[in-house]
């Protein structure tokens, strides 16, 4: 019987990375030494990566990107080595041998002039997991591997024992970016929500705005599958985003208009919408517009008179992952996001996954050591 890939790895002092060396090119398995731990440093053993959108655009060239890389950052793991010293969690508990822990996307400087600001996530010294050039010194730093190696500045948790590995995987990428989006919004209770777009994002914005006290919320997407989905996450109507914006405005009549909007889509034309849609005093909230696209077109006066708020958000705050945890541990029996995850396959068949999760229209494709 082969033995599994973690373990021969660990009896070897060595990790396997699958490296992006190209556009649309395979993976190469590589051979990377354990690092030598400096301090508050970790060594991870993967135990579950996802295939996430943005991993898909690096692949196939839709964004540009450093090669060669290690990609993956949405990725959970067990501790197996921790710096002289010892470690602290985002909580300033020690982590110990063998916890299960989740960590931000980022490390960057706790003390620096960005993250004093508020922005952590635009410090200068940012280091993003899953994005980094790999260098001999700096190899294990993606979730498509065996091990990560954690730097300074990175925020680590551990993850509740009730939820799985399917359940918890996604929560430093999509849930923490939506625990932002509702952090910026503000105090959702009792507001009316429309989340833009059903996918992996807006289904947990829906799931979300009920667990932060939303009044109402609306999913709206152009795919029917999608729409009656997000039902199933906490939306009490989904409409379909090819209607006109009278038409929209007409139907959120019934439950007294939309007072927040999280768009997910990333389209001018949705976010356009979403402004129109709007009560007056509303607020939209921006997470999905990561990408080129055509200018935005709005009326500056409608903005003025109608006292609307438009906010941006691009990654998150570490407190973010902290509520989006919370959030899933205690509402995890509601939604049935493990099956977000619908198949998984061994590290070795990164291309086979990759390939799956580019054609199937899938949410998330898992990927296990």
């Amino acid at each position: 019987m082969r033995q599994p890939l973690v373990e021969q790895t660990m009896c070897n002092n060595e990790a396997t990375a699958m490296v992006f060396g190209a556009i649309q090119k395979p993976f190469s398995s590589k051979k990377v030494k354990f690092p030598e731990l400096k301090r508050q440093e970790v060594l991870i053993e993967i135990s579950y990566s996802t295939i996430c959108t943005s991993d898909l655009h690096t692949f196939y060239g839709r964004r540009n990107a450093h090669t060669p890389s290690v990609l993956g950052h949405e990725v959970i793991g067990k501790v197996v080595l921790l710096a002289e010293g010892g470690v602290n969690d985002y909580f300033g508990n020690s982590l110990k041998i063998g916890d299960l822990v989740t960590w931000s996307v980022y490390a960057h400087d706790h003390n620096g002039k960005m993250a004093k600001k508020g922005f952590p996530q635009k410090s200068e010294d940012l280091f993003k997991y899953g994005h980094e050039e790999m260098t001999q010194n700096n190899a294990l730093n993606g979730g498509f591997a065996t091990h990560c190696h954690l730097r300074a500045g990175t925020d680590i948790f551990k993850i509740p024992k009730n939820i799985n590995a399917k359940e918890a995987t996604p929560l430093n990428c999509t849930h923490a970016t939506i625990a932002g989006a509702i952090r910026l919004a503000g105090d959702v209770t009792g507001k009316n929500v429309l989340v833009i777009g059903a996918g992996m994002l807006g289904l947990s914005a829906c799931a979300m705005s009920k667990y932060a006290s939303a009044n109402n919320v609306t999913s709206m997407d152009i795919d029917p599958d999608r729409m009656a989905l997000a039902k199933k996450f906490g939306a009490d109507q989904a409409l379909d985003a090819s209607l006109k914006t009278e038409e929209i405005i007409s139907k959120a009549k019934e439950w007294d208009g939309i007072d927040l909007v999280i768009d997910t889509s990333g389209s001018p034309d949705a976010m356009e919408k979403g402004l129109e849609i709007l009560n007056i005093g509303g607020i939209s909230i921006w997470v999905g517009a990561v990408y080129s696209q055509r200018d935005f077109s709005f009326n500056a006066e409608q903005i003025v008179r109608r006292l609307l708020t438009i906010k941006g958000l691009h990654n998150y705050k570490p407190e973010d992952l902290a509520f989006a945890i919370e959030f899933l541990e205690i509402s995890k029996n509601q939604y049935p996001f493990e099956s977000l995850v619908a198949e998984e396959y061994p590290l070795e068949k990164l291309d086979e996954a990759f390939e799956i999760a580019n054609t199937s229209g899938k949410y998330r494709i898992g990927v296990k050591p």
